[in-house]
């Protein structure tokens, strides 16, 4: 059982999110298979999904997203304690992502670093665990990444939504003058199938409606409001709510049943416009919502992973974010549309 035991040593200090500027049309997708891209998009919510560039991976996308949270945190990276990835689209079976994107960045050699998978939560995980590192002392700051170049399997349903992208967090002890202050986390986990792929699978396999669905809104839901339950909290008390965006339907159909207001939901809800990047999709609406946020405000986000499992967490911002050409509302306008064609010989269907 986790505890809700508050936390009082960690707090953000860097954020950073990447999302590739080539972007496909859903529209353009259900065109090559002779569906109603109308249909398609009114369906699922989502109007478009990032894709990554041929010279891209889950490592290249993982470091650009980690180097602005390095430029906010004003940290050396050899400050860095730990490195941890989550992802699902590791670029090696046998051989961590961590490591690399640490050589990148320049974190030395003292440092843990461990690969994380847990679908689309590794990223949340992987905060929760650097957040522990630090409240033990064990280390006075940490990099915690969510990164995928999502498979998907070419004219299956996951190929509308299955994009590209990565969210970095810097969490830091009390030494480093924090961004947002962490403030509760809860995690729950069940063995519910719903999407997966074995070793050596190119893409992920899935029940359509009998899992997703059902999988999905019981952990989300329920890691929710057992986060509420645990903090004696009610989900008014939050400005800003980011749950996991597998579509634009599930996410706002989880937020009717939870009371979230769409003001509530509107600065972490990307999906329409890049997808869902899987491990990235809760820490790229988490960095929407600090980079765009007002001092003093709460924050609430729930992940969800295939397999199946939801971590909540809880935030107050306590400075505003300074503007930057880096910023993710112009990474989100700064795009590069290609058609089906091209993305086939980009290699992400193939």
């Amino acid at each position: 059982m986790i505890l809700p035991k508050k936390f009082t040593k960690v707090g953000i200090i860097g954020f950073g999110g990447y999302v590739p500027s080539l972007r496909i049309k859903v529209g353009e997708i259900a065109d090559a298979y002779g569906k109603s891209g109308e249909q398609v998009v009114e369906s699922l919510g989502v109007k478009q999904k990032a894709v990554a560039g041929r010279d891209e991976d889950t490592v290249s996308l993982a470091v650009a997203a980690s180097q602005t949270a390095l430029q906010r945190a004003k940290i050396k990276p050899e400050n860095l304690g730990a490195v941890l990835v989550g992802s699902e689209s590791h670029p090696y079976a046998v051989k961590p992502t961590g490591s690399i994107v640490a050589e990148i960045l320049g974190v030395g050699n003292e440092y843990l670093t461990v690969d994380l998978e847990f679908a689309c939560k590794a990223g949340t995980s992987a905060m929760i665990l650097i957040a522990g590192l630090i409240e033990a002392g064990l280390i006075e700051a940490g990099l915690a990444i969510g990164a995928d170049v999502a498979q998907s399997r070419p004219g299956d349903a996951l190929e509308y939504t299955a994009g590209a992208g990565a969210g970095a967090m810097i969490l830091g002890s009390k030494k480093f003058p924090w961004l947002a202050q962490l403030n509760f986390v809860s995690s729950i986990s069940s063995d519910t199938p719903d999407f997966w792929r074995r070793e050596g699978e190119q893409y992920p396999n899935h029940a359509g409606r009998f899992t997703a669905g059902p999988a999905y809104f019981r952990h989300v839901l329920g890691s929710t409001q057992s986060f509420l339950d645990k903090t004696k909290t009610k989900i008014n008390d939050y400005n800003h709510v980011v749950l996991h965006m597998p579509n634009a339907k599930f996410p706002q159909r989880a937020a009717v049943k939870l009371g979230v207001t769409k003001e509530q939901l509107n600065l972490g809800f990307l999906v329409p416009e890049i997808g869902n990047p899987y491990s990235a999709a809760s820490l790229l609406g988490l960095v929407n919502v600090l980079e765009q946020g007002k001092k003093q405000e709460e924050i609430l986000v729930t992940s969800y992973g295939s397999g199946a499992g939801s971590d909540s967490l809880s935030l107050t911002l306590l400075k505003n974010s300074k503007k930057n050409k880096l910023d993710l509302e112009r990474q989100l306008k700064e795009v590069e549309y290609i058609n089906y064609s091209q993305y086939l010989k980009i290699g992400r269907a193939i």
